[in-house]
């Protein structure tokens, strides 16, 4: 008991140190932003979360992983607050499970002979819990970019028979279909931005598929980059782009349709067979006990 009493009022203590901490930085924070003509309000949660990923140990659990940053550049967070975002749930997750699990021992499982498995279990569980959230969010992100491509194109060439070019059609998408395309409408956006600063749009684009990782991103990416230098003589390219794109969806779906169809019929065996044989071969063979047994 005094063991507990004395790792609650050391958890209260460092609570209050940090709680003072991530308001100074808050503050900081927020006169740098004024100054710079920003209002931007900061809630006291992510202050903290903030301020647990701008650690040294936050950054170095980012740093050294490769597949972390990879996915991170996939779904978007690119920037250095939603990557100290990520740190501090990298660090939070297994120190939060830590904590409880061993709360839980203190408190209703005191008898236990080999306490420290179950803590480290939830260290490591804490600890691969942001990861493959991560991984789940990155692959989901690329699933709605293979489907928002199939509407991006056909809007694409509406706006370059217009008479639009490359960069004019990207920044209508970015500003007007934030509802039909909310994926690449606001990766187009990161890529205008970058343009905007002096950056060439081709280079941006190339940089975006390769982060992206999605093979039809990357090939309209390609179609793109032709357009920009051959002019609407890729155009028939894009035309063919989007047919050969159907193409896929038809055939994926012909292959989840099939796999789905076996599936079914595997059920249909496991359920309905033996069904099926007590109905027909049943009273064949109950006579045939019946006959065997009158002899």
């Amino acid at each position: 008991m005094v063991l507990l009493m004395s790792a609650m009022l050391f958890a209260a203590a460092a609570f209050l140190l940090l709680s003072n901490l991530a308001r100074q930085r808050r503050n900081e924070r927020q006169v740098a932003l004024r100054l710079k003509g920003q209002m931007i309000r900061e809630s006291r949660i992510g202050s903290w979360l903030r301020l647990l990923g701008d650690t040294r140990l936050g950054q170095r659990s980012i740093s050294l992983d490769t597949e972390t940053q990879i996915l991170l550049n996939r779904i978007g967070w690119r920037r250095a607050s939603k990557r100290s975002l990520y740190a501090a749930c990298q660090i939070g997750v297994p120190i939060g499970l830590f904590s409880v699990v061993v709360l839980v021992q203190v408190l209703f499982f005191t008898d236990l002979q080999q306490p420290f498995i179950a803590p480290i279990f939830a260290l490591g569980v804490g600890y691969l819990i942001p990861k493959r959230a991560l991984a789940a969010f990155a692959k989901y992100r690329q699933k709605q970019v293979v489907v928002e491509i199939s509407t991006f194109i056909p809007l694409l060439r509406i706006l370059f028979e217009s008479g639009m070019a490359v960069e004019q059609a990207l920044r209508v998408l970015s500003n007007e279909g934030k509802e039909l395309l909310p994926v690449l409408s606001e990766e187009i956006r990161v890529i205008l931005i970058r343009v905007d600063s002096g950056l060439e749009l081709g280079e941006e684009l190339r940089k975006s598929a390769t982060l992206l990782a999605v093979d039809e991103f990357s090939d309209t990416c390609v179609i793109l980059n032709q357009l920009i230098h051959q002019g609407g003589g890729a155009l028939r390219s894009l035309l063919a782009l989007k047919q050969l794109l159907d193409d896929r969806r038809l055939t994926r779906l012909q292959e989840y349709i099939s796999k789905l169809s076996a599936k079914m019929s595997v059920v249909m065996m496991v359920f309905l067979f033996p069904a099926l044989l007590i109905v027909l071969a049943g009273p064949g063979f109950t006579a045939i006990g019946h006959a065997l047994g009158g002899r």
